[in-house]
């Protein structure tokens, strides 16, 4: 079903065609002289809430239509019929609205105006040119959330260790936008930090085209450390990031772990075009899962890793949004105890290439000690997909 504002405000905005169309507050129309007429001003709607919610939201619009009427015309085309062939825009603007905002998938309207709510009021001589105008009240009640399947946080998962997201838990500076710490959001205080301001990577908020908070990192020297050491306290894990890279070809590090020695003891990246991820056992045997080549391109993507280290041969597990997940096991797998005698690192890893910075964004870093089932694997890329939207 079609849902939330911004979609409804996208129709409303493509379905005017007869000159220029804002979506936003404002009271001089006109006062830049460089207006495109007809114009239609679409004001930020008041909502409800019905008492008993079901999904649905009210949405109580004002939709202003301007016009000129210079003094040059008015002896030739009266006032009315000014009004008049507005209102017939409006109209017509209205009903193609109506028609065309439906769900992603292009079913059924899943908008409705309330009936007896259109309410037209014209107005003369508006602002500081001479200007008719149409102002369109009326009220519309749309789906703002499905609750059906209902969402599952991470937080309602055993086991969580880390939670590290975008939009919550930063501490930066406003004017720089250089943060310095990015709060664990788990409850557990597995805090990353960054003190030296060269190495801070930058906190945006909603906006560019995903609309979601994220964290560049520039690919040159940007990074975080962990405050305390990896929680991993088991053989087992589960770490989820939702990322993009500018380089996909280069070895950028979402997530790394090295042991106390400076062996690579866990790595979540890109190389070659391909998500990597990779577990190294005491005897320095490593396996490393890749996606599929050229899979990796510059968009947002979810990384779902698990390892299960319980069985006696270490069995990894690597998937790239929704494709099929990939499997891999270390023969005669050997680790002498748990994945938490070091810190680890977001964005690269210690005494890494300078290759390995990363060049691009985080959104979400939620990380598990222990290994997923299926089906709490898929609760999590469900939660991080409904809200991202990547595929």
């Amino acid at each position: 079903m079609a849902n939330r504002l911004s979609d409804l405000v996208s129709v409303m905005e493509t379905k005017w065609a007869f000159g220029d169309s804002e979506f936003a507050y404002t009271f001089e129309v006109n006062e830049s002289h460089n207006t495109q007429y007809p114009y239609m001003l679409i004001n930020p709607p008041e909502s409800s809430i019905p008492e008993i919610y079901n999904g649905w939201e009210e949405y109580d619009f004002e939709i202003d239509f301007f016009n000129l009427y210079q003094t040059a015309a008015q002896n030739t085309v009266t006032l009315e019929k000014r009004w008049d062939n507005l209102q017939d825009l409006a109209m017509e603007w209205f009903d193609l609205v109506l028609i065309n905002y439906k769900n992603p998938g292009g079913a059924p309207v899943g908008v409705y105006l309330f009936d007896e709510s259109l309410d037209i009021e014209r107005v003369k001589e508006v602002a500081n040119d001479r200007l008719v105008q149409i102002k369109m009240k009326f009220t519309m009640r749309a789906f703002t959330k499905c609750f059906t399947p209902f969402s599952v946080y991470p937080n309602q998962i055993a086991n969580l260790a880390v939670w590290l997201r975008a939009d919550s838990g930063l501490t930066f500076d406003i004017p720089t936008k250089r943060i310095s710490i990015w709060s664990d959001q788990s409850g557990n205080s597995n805090d990353v930090a960054q003190s030296a301001s060269a190495s801070q990577p930058l906190r945006y908020g909603y906006d560019g085209a995903s609309d979601k908070a994220r964290i560049e990192f520039d690919g040159i020297a940007d990074y975080f450390d962990s405050n305390a050491n990896s929680p991993l306290s088991t053989e087992s894990f589960s770490i989820f990031v939702v990322a993009k890279t500018a380089t996909p070809t280069n070895g950028d590090r979402y997530f790394s772990y090295k042991d106390t020695a400076g062996v690579d003891k866990i790595l979540i990246g890109s190389e070659g075009d391909r998500l990597t991820f990779k577990v190294t056992d005491d005897n320095a045997t490593e396996l490393e899962l890749r996606s599929t080549p050229t899979e990796l391109t510059t968009s947002y993507h979810i990384c779902s890793t698990r390892f299960d280290g319980t069985i006696g041969d270490g069995d990894l597990f690597l998937q790239y949004n929704n494709q099929t997940e990939q499997t891999g096991s270390i023969a005669g797998f050997t680790h002498a105890g748990n994945w938490d005698d070091d810190i680890f690192q977001i964005g690269w890893e210690q005494g890494g290439l300078a290759t390995d910075y990363l060049e691009g964004n985080i959104q979400e870093i939620i990380i598990y000690n222990t290994l997923l089932s299926d089906a709490d694997r898929d609760k999590i890329k469900n939660y991080l997909n409904t809200k991202y939207q990547i595929y």
